[in-house]
């Protein structure tokens, strides 16, 4: 297989990833009785997450429990019965399908004779397998050092199997057995370059201000469709798969909306209930994208049962970047998977569709530059016939339906979007008549 390790499976071998050996694993879950239709989504969406991260899950274990046992997560009595699983499967790694502290890993690594990661460092892990652009890796690997600074001691184990597979890949892995102060320096140093490609990514945003660029941001839970519908719109290639985080660097493109307008339109990162917080901030120089949109495109695969926490889950995160307030167009995608009953009232305003019908492409075009443009206004302006910047302010953004002089005045009637008659001087619009 070109010179790669032979793998246990072949579905799901993306052409310019890495080929591995697929790891056997255990999940473990825990949480409250009262929340166990909670608890039970999020177990199936860990198991979707260790398939995108190639793992085979063979076993899951769940345990209910008021709170989480503070030194075992799941107590020391249900972390050796885990233990025997691990021996009866000759499983590679156990996933808990929550965030771990230092001393439960420590304590777990003690009882479990294989690997122990948590939800957060599957994602890590995830995001090192997808990351390609520099900034891309760059963002990865500070989120990586960021998590394991806390957690370096008593991890000896899993630390001296480098390149150990899953939750041990990545740019910063070859890192992780230096002491703190080394780590910190780096995390240091990884900051600084973050901040000089937001700094060049600024002089793009303002470039695009400057020349009254609208843009456009996808969001929305991963695999919700948002490659996919941003590929059709715009012709690009984007990876699109039914894979979690496909996309992980973001991609900009060109949009011609029916009018002729045109707009940038973003695809970016998908989003996740608990994403980790490390990499909410390892990626908001990223993410910091979507503050600059006109509109954002929210994305929902209105297919899923869990549609309602998942819209959720990307409404957090938007509060958390401050961009809660932005102009949102909900897209309900998948519409040909659709079962046919809602799960959730979806606001205004909002679009079925499925976004590989070109009839709906050309209704989510029609609703960004209803959106984008405002409702058109026609309107008339009397000037004085020497008054040639008022006139010209009126050329440059709007279409000249008809001009008439009128001894020494003109007068002029036009079409104008909304969004451009907002950008004319107050003093100029008090002396436009609409019609």
């Amino acid at each position: 297989m070109n010179g790669f390790p032979k793998t246990r499976r072949d579905e799901g071998t993306i052409e310019g990833y890495e080929q591995v050996d697929w790891e056997k694993a255990i999940i473990v879950a825990t949480g409250s009785r009262r929340d166990e239709i909670e608890i039970h989504s999020s177990l199936e969406e860990c198991k979707r997450l260790a398939d995108t991260a190639q793992a085979e899950v063979v076993e899951t274990v769940l345990q209910y429990r008021e709170r989480p046992d503070a030194a075992w997560m799941i107590g020391k009595g249900k972390a050796e019965e885990v233990a025997q699983l691990v021996e009866d499967y000759e499983v590679d790694l156990v996933i808990f399908d929550r965030e771990l502290s230092p001393a439960q890993i420590k304590n777990l690594e003690q009882v479990l004779p294989c690997k122990v990661i948590d939800r957060t460092q599957l994602i890590l892990d995830i995001f090192a397998r997808r990351a390609f652009t520099k900034e891309g890796t760059l963002q990865v690997e500070l989120a990586q050092l960021q998590y394991m600074l806390p957690r370096l001691t008593g991890r000896g184990k899993e630390l001296s199997r480098l390149g150990g597979g899953i939750g041990t890949r990545g740019p910063g892995e070859k890192k992780l057995e230096t002491d703190r102060r080394h780590i910190r320096r780096q995390i240091q140093a990884l900051q600084e370059e973050l901040e000089k490609v937001r700094k060049h990514r600024e002089l793009h945003q303002k470039r695009r201000k400057k020349a009254e660029t609208l843009q456009v941001a996808l969001v929305g839970y991963t695999n919700a469709g948002k490659s996919t519908l941003f590929n059709q719109l715009t012709g690009a290639e984007v990876l699109a798969e039914n894979k979690l985080f496909a996309t992980l660097d973001p991609t900009s493109r060109a949009l011609d909306l029916p009018s002729g307008e045109t707009v940038v339109i973003t695809d970016t990162v998908g989003f996740i209930r608990n994403l980790p917080h490390q990499l909410v901030a390892a990626f908001r120089s990223t993410l910091e994208q979507v503050k600059e949109a006109d509109l954002l495109l929210h994305v929902v695969d209105m297919s899923s049962e869990e549609a309602p926490e998942q819209i959720a889950a990307v409404e957090d995160v938007l509060r958390e970047l401050d961009a809660g307030e932005i102009p949102t167009l909900m897209v309900l995608n998948k519409k040909d998977l659709w079962n046919g009953e809602d799960s959730f009232i979806a606001p205004d305003p909002s679009v079925r569709i499925s976004a590989l019908v070109e009839e709906d492409l050309d209704r989510v075009k029609s609703m960004i530059e209803k959106l984008l443009l405002k409702e058109e206004i026609i309107g008339e302006a009397v000037l004085p016939s020497e008054d040639g910047a008022t006139l010209a302010q009126i050329l440059r953004y709007g279409e000249t339906l008809e001009m008439e002089s009128q001894e020494d005045q003109l007068r002029v009637r036009f079409r104008m979007s909304g969004r451009h008659f907002e950008r004319l001087p107050k003093v100029l619009q008090e002396k436009i008549q609409r019609i």
